[in-house]
């Protein structure tokens, strides 16, 4: 027998819609400020839902659930992932600012901080933004935040997929905040 065997369905526990609505969560919420893409909707979804985040707050331009092209990368996690929409990120912002969140955009910017040099603050809500595919955050949105955070790169292209950033920023957060960590 192989010692890495593949795991059956069943051998990986997995939690009921239900029970996950129910579960702990990781205290981070992310921020979609007017992402295009419904594949990188949907693929942020099932992100959020492996790491149990808080909620998901889909703003402007963002697509919302129910819609086909979402679920082919969600695959069901736009039904775990409590999710809401804002008709600007500015809402989402304001809303966020009064429920006491510490807000980072994820963004290249003047004095950002590189992710491998963020520390979440313990018993401290954090809300992440991540922007457009083209423009990435609004000016405006990066005003409100704390800072930003900057994921290091050293290819020849100057950023991630929004999705691929979402993945790479949601683990960091896990490690830090676990306990097993």
């Amino acid at each position: 027998m192989n010692r890495f065997q593949k795991l059956e369905m069943e051998e990986l526990h997995r939690k009921t819609p239900e029970e996950i609505r129910l579960s702990e969560k990781m205290p981070v919420v992310v921020v979609l400020d007017n992402v295009r893409s419904l594949h990188n909707t949907g693929s942020i979804f099932r992100t959020c839902d492996a790491f149990a985040v808080t909620a998901l707050l889909l703003c402007g331009i963002s697509a919302t659930p129910p819609h086909r092209e979402i679920h082919k990368a969600a695959l069901g996690a736009e039904n775990t992932v409590n999710w809401r929409y804002f008709p600007t990120t500015m809402q989402a912002v304001e809303h966020l600012k009064a429920e006491k969140y510490a807000l980072w955009g994820i963004e290249q910017t003047r004095n950002s901080t590189l992710l491998g040099n963020f520390r979440m603050e313990q018993y401290v809500r954090h809300a992440f933004i991540f922007g457009n595919e083209v423009r990435g955050i609004e000016q405006e949105v990066i005003n409100c935040c704390e800072g930003c955070i900057e994921i290091p790169q050293f290819g020849a292209k100057h950023s991630f997929n929004v999705s691929v950033c979402a993945g790479i920023v949601l683990w960091e957060c896990y490690r830090q905040l676990s306990p097993m960590s």
